[in-house]
């Protein structure tokens, strides 16, 4: 997988950044989502590298990126601090401005630095998500039991790392199966090597804290702010959030310029329905 990228370490501060890098044009940095690292971009990240400058990242705490010590009001997993990361990432490889396109919990990222950083993102894309406080204020009975994790891993530390703990390969497929038969046995391999590490389930939960916690407080300070940058949003017809939400509808209160599209498949896109999404990001990013 991603024949042909560089392989680098990046430090950020308070982070080692695992960082692959291919390709010329625009810069285009994608994000990842959970349980996953950047291997869930391998379908299409050489394709997109034939058009853009592609930059893939492991988050803080996921993949092969350095694991920060946790801090009680969960900063240290915010969608904030990640952004901040990935800020400098782009800007240690030269990229004054780029163009982002994030995955679930990395749609989540995105979301956050287009805010705390609208000068340096020209185009963004969020991938199978709606805004973290729509998520947590529509909550009814179907995304409650859809959506289980969410309120699970949210849990104080340590109930989620040690039920998880107890059989992390279980707990891992049980996540992957709704689109079990679109995940490559070297993909499926990469997220298990590193989603079984103790220290990276702890921070995967911190992350899921700082989404009930700090993240809405940040939220709120924004004090109705909106994307400014173009938005491309891509969800599964199958989804959860394609079921439940009306994406498009639901970002253009969040962003002034907001476009979209379902696709044929759930909420693993990127690997489920690589040829379409590939087809989507090109369109939107070289427009």
């Amino acid at each position: 997988m991603f024949e042909g990228f560089k392989r680098q370490m990046i430090d950020v501060g308070e982070a080692r950044i695992n960082t692959l890098t291919a390709g010329k044009g625009a810069p285009l940095l994608l994000v990842h989502g959970y349980p996953q690292t950047h291997v869930m971009w391998h379908k299409i990240a050489p394709r997109l590298a034939e058009h853009f400058s592609v930059v893939c990242c492991d988050m803080r705490g996921y993949g092969d990126s350095s694991v920060p010590a946790t801090t009680t009001d969960h900063f240290s997993y915010s969608k904030r601090a990640v952004a901040a990361d990935l800020v400098k990432v782009m800007d240690k490889l030269g990229h004054r401005k780029f163009m982002i396109a994030g995955h679930d919990r990395g749609g989540r990222v995105t979301h956050r630095l287009c805010l705390d950083h609208a000068d340096k993102v020209t185009r963004a894309a969020v991938l199978d998500i709606v805004p973290t406080p729509h998520m947590f204020a529509t909550v009814n009975r179907a995304a409650a039991l859809g959506g289980w994790h969410w309120y699970f891993l949210a849990q104080p530390f340590d109930l989620p790392e040690r039920m998880i703990g107890g059989d992390p390969e279980y707990y891992l497929d049980r996540l992957l199966s709704a689109g079990a038969d679109a995940f490559t046995p070297e993909a499926r391999a990469e997220y298990m090597r590193c989603f079984i590490q103790k220290e990276r389930i702890h921070a995967s939960c911190e992350d899921y804290r700082a989404a009930a916690y700090i993240d809405l407080d940040h939220h709120k300070a924004d004090n109705g702010r909106k994307i400014a940058c173009p938005l491309l949003a891509i969800w599964g017809a199958n989804s959860g959030v394609g079921r439940a939400h009306e994406p498009v509808k639901v970002w253009k209160e969040w962003a002034d310029d907001v476009v979209g599209m379902a696709l044929p498949c759930g909420h693993f896109v990127a690997e489920e329905a690589p040829r379409e999404t590939f087809e989507a990001m090109r369109a939107f990013f070289a427009s």
